[in-house]
């Protein structure tokens, strides 16, 4: 007997990517809106409440959980969308200085785990410099926070047959992931909070930048290997 799909089932309804970014920014601003107007009823409220400290502080953090509310749509509407970088010319071991200094700052506690090779001499990349340090913050983010094993952190950066080649080895006593089309399924692992974005941002990021995104699991050293790689100036593209 053949299997009946369910009522309302729609398994077979095929969308593409495009439809759902507009989907996304299009619902993103609209909630934004409501946000924005809900947040300035919470002001007024604000300034009804009189000197009841209690009340004003309840106030407070309502405005804060709406403000939290609205960074969250905006992160995730930028994270959808169109990347158009602003190239510059950006000497190499100089832009791995700023990532490392943004680690440091960013991930206080987890940045002493990282272990840095950075051999690129004066080579140069053009990039945008604010573009492709997020990229590379997204990597390490993801490195911090899913499943990561015990040691260090291995960081490397250096100039390959005319390219940038920046690695981060993190262990992983288990993955049982795919690596064959990383970066190239948003949406296909959420939780809360998380959305299954970030590594499509930086294949697309990466992409405008003519440079590419792999990743592969080593099951005998139990270490994930997350590769990115970026032309240096003056060669082709």
């Amino acid at each position: 007997m053949a299997a009946v799909a369910p009522p309302g089932n729609q398994s077979d309804i095929n969308v593409s990517w495009d439809n759902i970014v507009r989907f996304v920014r299009q619902l993103s601003h609209d909630l934004r809106n409501d946000l924005n107007a809900a947040g300035l009823q919470a002001a007024f409220v604000s300034e009804l409440t009189g000197e009841d400290a209690e009340l004003k502080e309840e106030v407070k953090r309502l405005r804060a959980l709406i403000s939290k509310l609205a960074i969250t749509l905006e992160g995730i509407s930028s994270a959808v969308g169109q990347i158009s970088p602003n190239m510059m010319p950006y000497r190499v071991s100089d832009f791995v200085e700023d990532v490392r200094q943004k680690i440091l700052k960013d991930f206080p506690a987890e940045s002493a785990a990282v272990n840095w090779e950075n051999q690129t001499s004066d080579a140069m990349v053009s990039i945008d410099p604010q573009l492709l340090q997020l990229a590379l913050l997204e990597i390490f983010r993801n490195a911090f926070q899913h499943e990561r094993g015990e040691g260090p952190l291995a960081a490397d950066a250096r100039i390959n047959n005319e390219k940038f080649v920046f690695t981060l080895s993190e262990p992983k006593a288990r993955f049982e992931l795919s690596t064959e089309n990383w970066g190239r399924e948003p949406i296909g692992k959420v939780g809360q909070g998380h959305y299954g974005l970030g590594l499509n941002r930086v294949r697309v990021i990466l992409k405008a930048h003519g440079g590419e995104l792999r990743a592969q699991y080593d099951p005998k050293a139990s270490e994930l290997v997350t590769t990115i790689t970026l032309p240096i100036s003056g060669a082709d593209r």
